[in-house]
C-alpha cells in the first residue's frame, strides 16, 4: 500500500533528488521527520517511504552476506557457492536493508571486526540520500557465532534444564555481547518440535515435546531482546517434521498436527516475549511451500496473533521457490510469492528481491504495494533500534572510546586487537551453569558418584575410551564458530578454551591413574583398535567410555544440518566397540556427547551408568566430569526419548494409543528412556494429593497440591511434570501431553508443598472442524517424574457445553511452592 502521508500531519520534502549525484560528490542526506526518534516509528517509516524511490524501498528489503575484515577495513561480500558476487557500489547508493554475518563468516578479532563493522555502515550511510545504515544479523543458537566468543550447550541442552530463568539469563549475555559490537538481530531461537530424531538438526532443538519448547524458547527471546538484540523465531513452520527426518524433505502432516504440536511454541512465544522477527521454513507442508504461504505468514501470525515484525527468509528459501520447490517459474515470480504471502527480507543475499522484482513490478506482475507494506515494517525496526536517528553513530558501544568527535570510525586496528573479550569469566561461569543442569544421568547401578578422593575410595586406575575421550570439539554443536567456520581455517587457533573429556577428569579425580583409547572413529568402519581398549578395560578398576557424535554441517559430521540419520543406531561402530566393552567384565559408565538419542543396545540394561550429554558446550566436559564426582548433583531431564531400538522411528512420547506397543504391529516403540525422565543421586517421595478443585466449567479451572520429600542423605533436584491424559475425545488424543511442569532444589529430608492451578483450557485441542475446543468430560492429571513414571493422579471432570478457545486463551498453569518448616529426616 502507498504510504499516506497527509493522516501523519507531515509533508516529504519538496526535492527528493540527490543534487550531488551527478558531479560524483557524496550524496546530500535529505533531512525529514523519519529522523525524529519523538514520533511514532510507524509514522516516521510512512513519511520515509513517500521519500523514497521504488528502487530506495527495495534495497530495504534484502541483505548482503559480508565478512568483516581482521585488519579493520571495510566489509567484503562473501561469494556463497551459490550465488553469484555482490558489487556493493551498485547497491549502495540506493541503500541497503541488511548485513548479513559480519562476525561469523569468518575468523576475526572482535574489536577489530567491530571497527570493520562500524567502517562500513559509515560507508553505507554515506553512500544513501537517507543516511539510513543496515542492520547487522548474526546467529547465536548456541552462543554468538563468532571467533573467540563463549560457546554455550545447544538447545536440545536448554530444554534438559527444565529451567527456562537460565536460559533467559544466558540468552541476556549472548545478547549483550552481540549489542557490544553491533550486531542488531540475532537468528535464534529455534522453535521445531522434534517428530523424528533422525533429522540432523535435532541438536538445534529444544526437544520433543510443544509445551517444553515453548516455554524455554519464549525465555531465550525475552533474554535476547532484553539487550537489544531483535530475535528472530524459525524455523515457521514445519520444518523439523519432514518425511523420514531428511533435511528440507517435504511435510505430510495433516492440520490437526499442524494446529496442535507444531504451531504452539511459536504463538506462545508471540503472545509472552516482545520477539520481532520470525524466519519461515525451507519446506513445503502438503504442497505449499512455507515462504509462500499466506495463511501462515500473514492470516495466522499477523492477523491472528497480532505478530507486528518483520518476518525474514530463511537463507536461499525465496529463491528455492523456483530451484527446489518448483512453484515459481522465474526469480520474479519467485519474489512475487513471497512478498504476497509476507517474507519482507530477503537472505543471505540480494537474488529475487533485486532485478528480477524490479523487472516483475514493471511489468505489472507484482503489485509495488507489495513492496510499500513490506519496507514499512523494515523502516518500523530500524526506527525502534535508532537506524534513523538524526545523531545515529556508527560506533558500536564497545569501542566508544575509539570515537572520533564526530562518531566516526577512526581507531587505530592494532592498537584495538585483544582488546575485546567475548568470553569473559562470567560468561563462562553462566555457560557452565547451563551445562551442569543440562547433564542428564539416565541410569546408574550405584557405581555412580565416584569418589574423588583417594581415602573416599577413588577408583585407582581409570581407562577413558572411545573416540570423543580426547576430542576438544566434542562439546560443540555445527553452528558453534569453531565447528562452523573454524573448519574452513585450519591454521586459526580455536579463540576458546576447550578442555577435553581427559582433561576434564584427569582434574576432577587427581588421585586416580587415567589411561586412554580411543578404540574406534566416531563414524568409521574401522575395528583395530577394539582390542587395545578391551586390554585397557580389562586392566581398570572402571571404563567411561566416550562416545557420540561430531558436528557438521551437510553431510560433514554425524549430526548437524543436513546431517541425518538412516535410523538411531550410534554411529560407525561404536555400539560394537560398547558390547565389546561391557564382554570386559569392568563396571563401563557410558558418557554420550551427542546431538540427538540413541539406541545404546545392550548399555540400557547392562552399563554400571549412562551420562546423556547433548553438546554441552566449552564448560561441558568439566560439567560432565563434575557429575560424574558427585560435586555436581545431575538435575538434567531428557527433551528428547531415548529409543529402545535403533529403527522404531518416527516416534516420540506424544503419540495415541496405537502409536505405543501394540498386539496390531511387531514393532515396539517403547523408550529406553522416556521423554523427561532423569535420575539423581538422592531419592524423592511424592505424597498428600490433595484435589481442592476437581470440577470445572470449561471456562474454569481445577486446584490440586502435592507434596515432594528429598528421602535420600544427597541434595537433590525433582522436576513435578504435570501430563493430561484425556481418556475420551471426539478427535484421537496423545495418552498423555506435558502441561505444565516445577522444577524443585531441596536438602535432604526437606520438603515441599506445590499448589497446581489448571486452567481448563489446557485441554483444548483442535475439534474436528479446524477450531480448538475445550469439551467437557473425564481428565486426568498426571504428576510425573517422567512421561513414563507416574506418582499421583488427579481425577477431574469439566462440565458445561464444548466451548470455542482462541489465541487468547490461558498458557500456562500457575503454581505455588512452600518449603515446609519441619526439621529434615
Amino acid at each position: 500500500m502507498t504510504a499516506n502521508i497527509e493522516n501523519t500531519g507531515m509533508r516529504p520534502p519538496a526535492e527528493v533528488t540527490d543534487p550531488g549525484a551527478s558531479a560524483g560528490a557524496p550524496p546530500v542526506h535529505l533531512a525529514g521527520p523519519w529522523q525524529d526518534p519523538a514520533l511514532a516509528p510507524e509514522a516516521r517509516a510512512d513519511a520515509l517511504i513517500a521519500a523514497m524511490t521504488l528502487q530506495e524501498k527495495i534495497s530495504q528489503l534484502f541483505g548482503v552476506w559480508v565478512g568483516a575484515s581482521d585488519e579493520g577495513g571495510e566489509v567484503a561480500p562473501f561469494q556463497h557457492d551459490m550465488e553469484e558476487a555482490v558489487a556493493l557500489d551498485d547497491l549502495l547508493p540506493h541503500g541497503l536493508g541488511q548485513l548479513t554475518r559480519p562476525f561469523g563468516t569468518a575468523p576475526v578479532d572482535p574489536a577489530v571486526g567491530a571497527l570493520s563493522l562500524s567502517r562500513t555502515q559509515e560507508r553505507i550511510a554515506r553512500a544513501n540520500r537517507f543516511g539510513i545504515p543496515a542492520l547487522a544479523h548474526e546467529e547465536c543458537l548456541a552462543g554468538f557465532a563468532t571467533w573467540g566468543a563463549t560457546a554455550y550447550p545447544v538447545p536440545l541442552s536448554w530444554g534438559a534444564t527444565f529451567d527456562p530463568e537460565l536460559i533467559r539469563e544466558m540468552a541476556a549475555a549472548i545478547g549483550r555481547d552481540m549489542r557490544s559490537v553491533g550486531v542488531h538481530q540475532g537468528l535464534a531461537p529455534v522453535l521445531d518440535v522434534v517428530r523424528d530424531a533422525r533429522w540432523g538438526r535435532v541438536e538445534e532443538t529444544i526437544g520433543e515435546d510443544p509445551y517444553l519448547v515453548g516455554t524455554v524458547a519464549t525465555a531465550y527471546v525475552r533474554g535476547l531482546e532484553s539487550a537489544g538484540v531483535v530475535a528472530t523465531l524459525k524455523h515457521f513452520a514445519g520444518y523439523s517434521a519432514s518425511r523420514a527426518g531428511r533435511n528440507l524433505a517435504p511435510v505430510g502432516m495433516g492440520a490437526r498436527e499442524r494446529a496442535d504440536i507444531i504451531l504452539p511454541p511459536f504463538e506462545m512465544a508471540v503472545r509472552e516475549s516482545g520477539v520481532r522477527s520470525v524466519m519461515h521454513a525451507y519446506t513445503d507442508t502438503d504442497g505449499i511451500p512455507s515462504a509462500a504461504d499466506g495463511p501462515l505468514l500473514t492470516g495466522l501470525l499477523r492477523d491472528t496473533w497480532g505478530f507486528d515484525g518483520t518476518v525474514v527468509a530463511d537463507y536461499f528459501g525465496i529463491a528455492f521457490l523456483k530451484t527446489l520447490h518448483g512453484v515459481a517459474g522465474t526469480f520474479g515470480e519467485a519474489a512475487g510469492a513471497a512478498l504476497g504471502a509476507g517474507v519482507d527480507v530477503e537472505l543471505p543475499t540480494v537474488k529475487a528481491f533485486g532485478s528480477p522484482l524490479t523487472d516483475a513490478i514493471a511489468e505489472g506482475l507484482v503489485p509495488e504495494a507489495l513492496v510499500d507494506r513490506a519496507v514499512r515494517r523494515v523502516l518500523v525496526q530500524k526506527a525502534r533500534l535508532g537506524l534513523l536517528d538524526a545523531d545515529w553513530k556508527p560506533m558500536p558501544p564497545v569501542l566508544a572510546a575509539a570515537t572520533g568527535a564526530d562518531g566516526s570510525a577512526d581507531g587505530n586496528p592494532e592498537e584495538l586487537r585483544g582488546s575485546v573479550r567475548l568470553d569473559t569469566d562470567e560468561n563462562r561461569a553462566l555457560a557452565r551453569r547451563v551445562a551442569e543442569q543440562a547433564v542428564v544421568l539416565l541410569r546408574n547401578d550405584g557405581t555412580l558418584p565416584l569418589a574423588a578422593d583417594a581415602a573416599d575410595g577413588a577408583p585407582a586406575r581409570i581407562a577413558l575410551i572411545g573416540p570423543n575421550a580426547e576430542a576438544p570439539t566434542a562439546v560443540l554443536g555445527c553452528y558453534a564458530f569453531p565447528v562452523h567456520v573454524g573448519g574452513l581455517h585450519p591454521g586459526t587457533p580455536l579463540g576458546i578454551e576447550l578442555p577435553t573429556l581427559r582433561e576434564a577428569c584427569a582434574a576432577e579425580f587427581p588421585h586416580s591413574e587415567i589411561v586412554t583409547a580411543r578404540g574406534a572413529d566416531i563414524d568409521g568402519p574401522d575395528t583395530g583398535g577394539f582390542g587395545e581398549a578391551a586390554e585397557l578395560a580389562r586392566s581398570a578398576d572402571l571404563v567411561i567410555l566416550a562416545l557420540g557424535d561430531r558436528a557438521g554441517l551437510f553431510g560433514r559430521g554425524t549430526s548437524g544440518e543436513g546431517c541425518d540419520a538412516e535410523n538411531l543406531a550410534l554411529p560407525g561402530v561404536q555400539q560394537h566397540l560398547l558390547d565389546t566393552l561391557l564382554d570386559t567384565g569392568t563396571p563401563i559408565v557410558v558418557t554420550l556427547l551427542a546431538g540427538r538419542p540413541y539406541a545404546l543396545g545392550r548399555a540400557a540394561d547392562e552399563a554400571a551408568a549412562v551420562v546423556q550429554s547433548f553438546f554441552p558446550g566449552e564448560e561441558g566436559t568439566r560439567a560432565v566430569a563434575s557429575v560424574l564426582s558427585g560435586r555436581t548433583a545431575p538435575s538434567g531431564r531428557l527433551p528428547v526419548s531415548v529409543p529402545r531400538h535403533p529403527g522404531s522411528q518416527p516416534s516420540t512420547y506424544l503419540a495415541a494409543r496405537l502409536g505405543h506397543v501394540s498386539e496390531v504391529s511387531s514393532v515396539d516403540p517403547t523408550p529406553a528412556f522416556g521423554f523427561g525422565h532423569g535420575l539423581t543421586y538422592t531419592a524423592f517421595e511424592w505424597s498428600d494429593l490433595v484435589v481442592e478443585h476437581g470440577r470445572a466449567s470449561t471456562e474454569g479451572e481445577f486446584t490440586l497440591s502435592c507434596t515432594v520429600r528429598n528421602t535420600g542423605a544427597w541434595e537433590g533436584t525433582e522436576v513435578i511434570q504435570v501430563y493430561l491424559h484425556d481418556p475420551v475425545a471426539s478427535v484421537v488424543q496423545p495418552v498423555r501431553r506435558l502441561i505444565g511442569y516445577v522444577r524443585l532444589d531441596l536438602d535432604p529430608g526437606r520438603a515441599a508443598r506445590v499448589r497446581m492451578t489448571v486452567p481448563a483450557e489446557l485441554a483444548s485441542f483442535t475439534g474436528r472442524d479446524g477450531y480448538r475446543i475445550v469439551e467437557p468430560g473425564d481428565l486426568e492429571l498426571r504428576l510425573s517424574a517422567s512421561s513414563t513414571d507416574t506418582r499421583l493422579t488427579a481425577r477431574v471432570t469439566v462440565t458445561g457445553p464444548v466451548r470455542t478457545v482462541d489465541h487468547t486463551r490461558r498458557l500456562h498453569m500457575t503454581t505455588a511452592t512452600e518449603i515446609l518448616t519441619e526439621a529434615p529426616m
